[in-house]
């Protein structure tokens, strides 16, 4: 399957992420979300919640499995979380 990573910000729009989410779901694409910071992890769980009550209707319940992981920014290891998404059909 196809990995769809997508990057949230502290300033990302919920709603668009969870559009981005369900496509991809409904697409069979693998989705994970990459985080850094308070701001963004608020973000991502607000857009994985949205993103349940669009697609739950459907008969798909959205679980998510939080891991730590390291990114390289401007020659620095940083740290970041990543939240693996994982369709189960009800």
């Amino acid at each position: 399957m196809e990995l769809i990573r997508l990057k949230v910000a502290a300033a990302s729009n919920p709603k668009s992420v969870a559009g981005s989410i369900v496509n991809n779901i409904r697409e069979k694409k693998d989705v994970e979300i990459v985080v850094m910071g308070a701001a963004a992890v608020n973000q991502a769980m607000k857009a994985i919640t949205i993103a349940r009550d669009y697609i739950g209707p459907e008969g798909v319940e959205i679980l998510i499995r939080p891991e730590f992981t390291h990114l390289e920014l401007d020659g620095e290891q940083k740290s970041a979380m990543r939240f693996v998404i994982i369709p189960q059909i009800k």
